[in-house]
């Protein structure tokens, strides 16, 4: 999260703030400077090449703070949104306002890692788009096919998350988490399966992903995670199969990246260099950072924010997520 002020009045503003606390300015996001910008009475931003940009008309359904090219039109978050609950369901629509918080955080992520987002429009076949679904008249499983990312609007219910990671003996279990594991699997099929070396190196150092699926999630749930998988895996759950071991590797290190990436902004960790390993990172950085805020957690009486180890094998397939950022700029 960038450290951000208003333009008006220079206060401290956040990224959902639709308006500034201090002077009552309006407010809304631009994607493409990745910067909160006020907005005037109509609703609108005239930036200094002339470039007009309006509040996006979810901005009352979702909370969506993010600024559309159209008047009355929607922000480029809220286009990936393919399905949501309808507007009889009150339940679903309020657990959607959290849905969607979470994949505009998401999005922004993304953008700042030069991470490319294809979408619907752009590619019908294999392009990003969400299925935000609520689970209440009907079983919604969460997954990724083919560009397609469906979400169960019931994990944003803290109680509901909370029994489903205490029932799946899960450390962690986060709506953002999901979105970031589920695209995990969708850029792996975008940028490493799209490459035959990739794909030679992701299958030595993740696994034969042309393994049965099924067959290997029925062994996950029979026999449960190998004996010593710590050492190897970041997770129980990334020891079903390596298209799960690829997607929690990512999530995890979408976890690290914007954790450090909001310290430095807010000064409790240098910058390093643009060329730095994943791993220098890990250990200059994220090691430091994580034991010191799992120690403050501790003195407010809650769990420790990050409560995984990252052992060297974990590291090299973190590494290799990192790369990938630099094969899509080169792409690009």
């Amino acid at each position: 999260m960038k450290k951000q002020s208003c333009s008006a009045c220079d206060s401290a503003v956040f990224f959902e703030n639709s308006v500034c606390l201090h002077c009552g300015t309006n407010l809304g996001y631009v994607r493409e400077l990745r910067a909160i910008v006020a907005v005037d009475g109509q609703g609108r931003h005239k930036d200094s090449s002339g470039t007009e940009r309006y509040i996006c008309t979810n901005l009352m359904l979702s909370g969506c703070t993010w600024l559309a090219p159209k008047s009355g039109g929607q922000c480029f978050s809220c286009d990936l949104t393919r399905t949501r609950p309808n507007d009889k369901d009150a339940k679903g629509l309020s657990q959607f306002i959290v849905a969607e918080r979470a994949k505009r955080q998401l999005i922004a992520e993304l953008d700042g890692l030069g991470l490319p987002i294809v979408t619907r429009a752009e590619d019908p076949n294999k392009g990003l788009a969400f299925d935000l679904l609520s689970s209440a008249n009907e079983n919604v499983v969460i997954g990724h096919a083919s560009g397609i990312i469906t979400i169960d609007l019931a994990e944003s219910d803290d109680a509901y998350r909370e029994r489903m990671r205490a029932r799946l003996d899960e450390p962690y279990r986060t709506m953002l988490g999901h979105f970031r594991h589920e695209v995990g699997h969708y850029f792996e099929d975008a940028l490493v399966f799209s490459d035959d070396e990739r794909t030679r190196a992701a299958r030595d150092l993740f696994g034969d992903d042309t393994k049965d699926y099924q067959a290997e999630i029925d062994r996950h749930y029979s026999k449960g995670a190998p004996a010593n998988w710590e050492q190897h895996y970041i997770s129980r759950y990334a020891t079903m199969h390596p298209y799960e071991d690829f997607a929690e590797s990512f999530a995890h290190y979408l976890h690290i990246s914007d954790t450090i990436d909001t310290a430095r902004e807010f000064g409790l960790v240098s910058k390093m260099s643009e060329t730095s390993s994943f791993r220098a990172i890990v250990e200059t950085e994220w090691l430091p950072l994580s034991i010191a805020l799992n120690q403050v957690n501790r003195s407010m009486g809650k769990d420790d924010l990050y409560p995984f180890a990252l052992p060297g094998t974990v590291i090299d397939k973190l590494e290799f997520v990192h790369a990938l950022r630099t094969s899509a700029k080169a792409s690009a």
